[in-house]
């Protein structure tokens, strides 16, 4: 009961992050047909600026300040550079975004440099939020937790209850009709993606903390948000919401299962030698393939259902 309680709750926080993550990622391509292989590497700025941030100011400015700063460069990447490049197509969108990925990891690396920066958790979230069955849960988690379901509130509010969604739904469905209404559709796409590049900019606030805000930090996650778009369905929010969380419970919990297939196959009765076919590879336990499995998962999503969980488009 204590491992089921505590590997689901670790699971759906890490997933949670996760879809931070993703959802920025998952609007900018529903709604603008982008791509954006640069996504991660606004994730590892904001972690990066909110280090710099909180070292000065404290961790709750950084909060607030480095995902303002993340998504107004978001802005300008596609004012600049994006915007340029999309009547050529998605190919020379996804080569310019694919580069940037790169130019940023080098930025850094000048900044900041090449090692791990210090960036603690605060003070006041450092600490048990609960204690059961003599095991307890980080405030911080919680605190995870709490951050991602209110973007996601918002997210769903903005763009189903506000007149802001429902130009930009009007941009993206019919954009000849918004401009004759008045409404600028390449600003709107503008800020679209500097919005979906603040998003990310935030999970990089409360994720380098949680984890380590290092160079490396943008090649981690950004393979594994690419997984949970495909899965969940491209451009789906809730697609990526789900399939986030399934793929945060399932690493989180295969991680803790020490066992392979040669134990079980052992207990059942086989004998397991080394002469056995496959012996090495029947002795790989769960934990030590946990970093596959979400690979598995979208090689199978891919032959079983190509538009992804809750998508519409293959």
């Amino acid at each position: 009961m204590e491992f089921t309680l505590f590997a689901l709750l670790n699971g759906v926080s890490y997933g949670l992050l996760l879809f931070m993550l993703s959802s920025g990622l998952t609007l900018i391509f529903s709604m603008m047909g982008v791509l954006n292989f640069a996504h991660a590497s606004f994730y590892m700025l904001g972690a990066y600026i909110a280090a710099t941030i909180s070292s000065h100011l404290g961790f709750w400015p950084a909060l607030v300040v480095a995902p303002v700063a993340v998504g107004l460069l978001g802005a300008l990447v596609e004012r600049y550079g994006l915007r340029p490049l999309h009547k050529l197509g998605p190919i020379p969108e996804l080569l310019f975004t694919f580069g940037l990925s790169f130019l940023i990891v080098e930025l850094v690396q000048l900044v900041w440099g090449r090692a791990a920066i210090r960036y603690p958790i605060p003070a006041e979230l450092d600490g048990p939020l609960f204690t059961l069955f003599s095991t307890s849960f980080p405030m911080y988690r919680g605190f995870m937790m709490l951050v991602a379901l209110s973007m996601l509130a918002a997210i769903y509010l903005v763009l189903t209850r506000s007149r802001v969604g429902l130009v930009i739904q009007a941009a993206l469905t019919h954009p000849e009709a918004a401009e004759a209404l008045g409404h600028n559709v390449p600003r709107i796409f503008m800020w679209v993606f500097g919005g979906g590049s603040a998003l990310a900019g935030l999970a990089g606030v409360i994720g380098g903390n949680a984890f380590v805000t290092e160079p490396a930090m943008a090649a981690t996650v950004g393979s594994i948000i690419f997984v949970v778009v495909v899965v969940g369905g491209m451009g789906s929010l809730a697609g990526a919401f789900l399939a986030s969380l399934l793929i945060g419970v399932m690493q989180t919990t295969a991680v803790a299962l020490d066992f392979s297939l040669a134990s079980v196959l052992t207990k059942l009765g086989a004998v397991i030698t080394p002469a056995t076919p496959a012996y090495a590879l029947l002795n790989v336990t769960i934990a030590q393939s946990a970093a596959i499995l979400p690979f598995l998962l979208l090689v199978l999503i891919l032959i079983f259902r190509p538009k992804g969980l809750l998508g519409t488009r293959e």
